[in-house]
């Protein structure tokens, strides 16, 4: 009883924080929707525990029922915890965004029909092949961009085709849309995405459509970056939210591929995993050339270009 108690006054808690910040006029969206998402996490933990406790109630072994229970409740504290680390990364997000609402305005009319972008450019039938060891094993990416297109709000967008293998067996594949607008900006318009274990799909988490479902679009590369730039590459509360900061503009990076100078690199967070802190370099002319967990120290360095 408790917990369904908790349950209801945590849904009531959302109602109430948002009208109490409309009839003060407040205009801090950014916070807002933090907060939300917040309890939004909280009352899925509980739900969780609840449904834990249910199963806990058909295990006829005393010992085991206890086992089950205390295991349901260690999960509980583990999912409430990482509901504040998410907490964490959206509120100190709010501070370089801002707090307006986050509704870019996407005119087809602004955008290209090719994307070259000198730091991000997709030629349709050139395949980026990427690899690095990991503690799971040798990791092969290949990023290929088709001669496919898909109409998202209005916008053609470039499809790429993207996979993801790990010693040598199938383990992510994802279509993603991107297109330029006429000032030179790269933007990611939704991804169609599927993590897979022994050739079977288990997640598709991550995958949106701008447009749908109060998914927006963000910035994949920028037209004129600047150090200490900030913003969201993709936007679909507590499913896609990927934000960018630009880090350096000069970096020289070696790869497999080759040594590249002025490199562009970024760093890339989520509240989705409040843990992640990784690194991109992209080099002129050519687009990323390497990925690296800021964390473990992993990379995804890129080891040839292929045109098809």
């Amino acid at each position: 009883m408790k917990f369904r108690l908790l349950l209801i006054l945590s849904v009531a808690g959302v109602t109430c924080s948002t009208a109490w910040a409309q009839a003060k006029g407040q205009n801090n969206f950014c916070t807002q929707t933090a907060r939300a998402a917040l309890q939004s996490c909280q009352v899925g933990a509980q739900s969780d525990l609840l449904l834990a406790q249910g199963k806990c109630d058909n295990v006829a072994d005393p010992a085991q029922r206890k086992a089950c229970r205390q295991q349901a409740s260690a999960d509980l504290k583990d999912g409430l915890d990482q509901c504040k680390a998410q907490q964490t990364v959206r509120q100190a997000s709010c501070r370089p965004l801002g707090q307006q609402p986050y509704d870019p305005v996407i005119d087809p009319a602004n955008f290209t029909d090719k994307i070259d972008n000198p730091m991000f450019p997709l030629v349709p039938g050139t395949t980026f092949v990427y690899e690095g060891q990991t503690s799971g094993g040798l990791v092969h990416t290949e990023f290929i961009v088709t001669h496919n297109t898909r109409q998202i709000l209005g916008v053609t967008t470039v499809e790429v085709h993207d996979t993801v293998t790990t010693n040598g067996e199938l383990t992510e594949d994802t279509l993603d849309w991107l297109a330029q607008d006429r000032d030179g900006n790269v933007w990611y318009f939704g991804e169609n995405t599927e993590e897979l274990i022994g050739g079977r799909p288990t997640t598709l988490a991550g995958t949106f459509v701008a447009g749908e479902n109060g998914a927006r679009p963000g910035i994949i590369m920028e037209a004129h970056p600047a150090i200490g730039d900030f913003y969201r590459q993709e936007f679909d509360l507590g499913n896609a939210e990927d934000f960018a900061e630009v880090s350096n503009l000069s970096a020289t990076v070696t790869v497999p591929f080759g040594t590249f100078t002025n490199c562009l690199q970024t760093t890339e967070t989520t509240p989705l995993e409040p843990d992640l802190h990784e690194g991109k370099w992209y080099a002129p002319g050519v687009g990323n050339i390497l990925t690296q967990d800021l964390i473990t120290g992993e990379k995804s360095e890129l080891i040839r270009i292929e045109l098809r």
